[in-house]
């Protein structure tokens, strides 16, 4: 990189910094830091989200997978988001507002119980590390590839950047996260638009890639083609019928925007309950085209003359390159750079807030100041942070990195999405939440253990097959979860028989649960839960406008799943 670059790198990045620690001034109460005192506009909410969802593992990675098995992957940025999006804003987020809650995981307890909350919080903490590790190891590779650093000052540069995203994201929270992914977000669609611009224009097109890859399936009998397309992927062995992608895929992104906190904390800091909707939607209409760009990188490469052998991993580093011209080249790296550092400070933050107060607060030191608490939130964000370098060994031995995240998404993540949406939307019992994420999870640990280390004869691989796993931990999460309710319900007839009493609604055995958790809670706990109470449905007039939107974001995200690219 010429020296213009470099001065590229450093004033968007260095600025964006600054102005996290200029934002982060005055973050004193936990209401502020976690939740930055609820004043986040929608498009501010949409930027971050897009920030935070588009990240360097996803412009790397996404160019790796759609490399070696096309284009499936936009699935879950466009029918995943999109289903996601609109579970996380219309249904689960406004409930978990409602009840005076800061975090995904204490919802869980409001609904469930005190052990279903730790659960959630440690599952997401190993969800989202993981995801760091990916981040890490992609970053890792670009600075090998298009920086030219040795691999001891990749490390050292990476470990910097870890450094820079902790001491804003600690100091300032939630609010100086949000407004520094704002201006990262765009940085980010000016890097993506540049090498997007740069390899169609040498490949001569989309029409003219068809063209090439057809003619290499003729004259070497290949099925290249056939990447152009998301009904053209048929899993590993090839013989798995499109819709189960599909249905991955969508399961993961729904599991994304729901159980992830990185975003929900983000819509939960919203103003009003319509810009938590307008932001849902503005941050999946901003992450598609980008997300769609990375995706053709990928089969592009096919339709590369001189194209050298490369780990997958190393492609979208090695066409920014190789076809990129000094100066943009140095806007590519910036791009790269603030998708890092956005998705650090967002993961920070949020895992950060989770830990705080759903396992510190609550289970180990429950009494202290107000400080007390702000100051363990900034120091578990360094730790957060640092735990994502422990993956970067398991991510570096797959084939690329995205199959990493695939495989793990069954275990935990999907029952704990199962359970969320069952408990907003069903009138399940207390208890079933904790037998559903235990159930869940076991059949997720049998799989992965059956999948990637050891192959179980008494395991069938229609049981564990990744993509067939995804819909199993549904079906292995909210069966268990019903046969629970019924369990419960029918115990309670019988009491009833035996001590006739009045009836209890879900609504009433909740109520009950709350008012018993507040009773075991802490007295900062307490004390914080106000501010969120406090928040009303005030904007709820004028509804038709988000629906609006969300017509058109889920009519588009179907256009491209199945009409553009099917």
């Amino acid at each position: 990189m010429s020296g213009w670059d470099w001065l590229i790198v450093a004033v968007f990045n260095g600025g964006i910094i600054l102005a996290g620690l200029w934002v982060a001034r005055g973050t004193r109460s936990s209401f502020e830091w976690f939740l930055a005192s609820r004043t986040l506009p929608w498009w501010a909410i949409g930027l971050s989200m897009f920030a935070t969802n588009v990240d360097s593992a996803d412009l790397v990675g996404v160019t790796a997978m759609t490399f070696r098995e096309g284009v499936h992957v936009v699935t879950v940025y466009a029918l995943g988001s999109a289903v996601g999006a609109f579970l996380a804003a219309w249904v689960v987020v406004p409930q978990i507002v409602r009840a005076g809650c800061f975090t995904n995981a204490e919802y869980l307890e409001w609904r469930y119980g005190p052990s279903t909350r730790v659960l959630s919080a440690l599952i997401q903490i190993q969800y989202r590390t993981s995801l760091l590790g990916a981040m890490i190891w992609s970053t890792y590779q670009a600075l090998l590839e298009l920086v030219g650093l040795s691999a001891v000052g990749a490390w050292v540069v990476i470990v910097g950047l870890v450094v820079a995203a902790a001491v804003y994201t600690s100091w300032g929270g939630l609010k100086s996260v949000v407004w520094t992914d704002a201006g990262q977000g765009v940085v980010m669609i000016i890097a993506a638009a540049v090498v997007f611009t740069a390899v169609w224009d040498q490949v001569g097109g989309w029409k003219a890639l068809e063209a090439k890859l057809h003619a290499q399936d003729v004259q070497a009998g290949t099925h290249l083609a056939s990447l152009l397309h998301v009904g053209g992927y048929h899993g590993d062995r090839g013989r798995l019928a499109a819709g189960w992608i599909v249905l991955g895929w969508t399961i993961i992104g729904a599991g994304y925007w729901t159980v992830n906190h990185t975003q929900t904390m983000r819509l939960m800091g919203a103003r009003s309950l319509r810009d938590m909707q307008y932001g849902a939607v503005f941050g999946v209409l901003l992450s598609l085209p980008v997300m769609l760009v990375a995706a053709s990188l990928g089969v592009f490469c096919h339709g590369m003359d001189g194209l050298p052998e490369l780990d997958p991993d190393r492609l979208f580093p090695y066409l920014a390159n190789h076809v990129l011209r000094p100066g943009l080249k140095g806007l590519v790296v910036a791009g790269m750079v603030a998708a890092l550092v956005s998705t650090f400070d967002s993961m920070g933050s949020a895992l950060s807030a989770v830990f705080t107060r759903d396992v510190y607060a609550r289970f180990i030191a429950s009494n202290r100041s107000e400080s007390h608490y702000v100051l363990i939130s900034r120091v578990s964000t360094v730790g957060i942070l640092l735990l994502g370098f422990a993956y970067v060994p398991f991510i570096a031995r797959q084939d690329h990195m995205l199959r990493a995240f695939v495989t793990l998404i069954p275990v935990f993540v999907t029952p704990l999405l199962t359970v969320y949406v069952a408990g907003v939307t069903t009138k399940v019992s207390r208890r079933s939440g904790l037998v559903g994420l235990l159930s869940g999870g076991a059949y997720g640990v049998l799989a992965l253990i059956d999948r990637q280390f050891v192959d179980w004869p008494w395991f069938p691989a229609w049981l564990s097959e990744r993509w067939v796993a995804i819909a199993w931990s549904v079906l292995f999460t909210l069966v268990p979860m019903a046969v629970a309710t019924l369990i419960q319900r029918h115990a309670g007839r019988n009491r009833t028989a035996r001590q006739p009493a009045v009836a209890e609604r879900v609504s009433d055995v909740t109520d009950r649960a709350r008012a018993a958790a507040d009773a075991a809670a802490s007295d900062w706990l307490s004390r914080t839960s106000i501010p969120a109470m406090a928040v009303g449905d005030e904007s709820l007039g004028g509804v038709w406008g988000p629906r609006l939107a969300a017509a058109v974001m889920f009519a588009l995200c179907v256009w491209v799943n199945f009409g553009l690219l099917w």
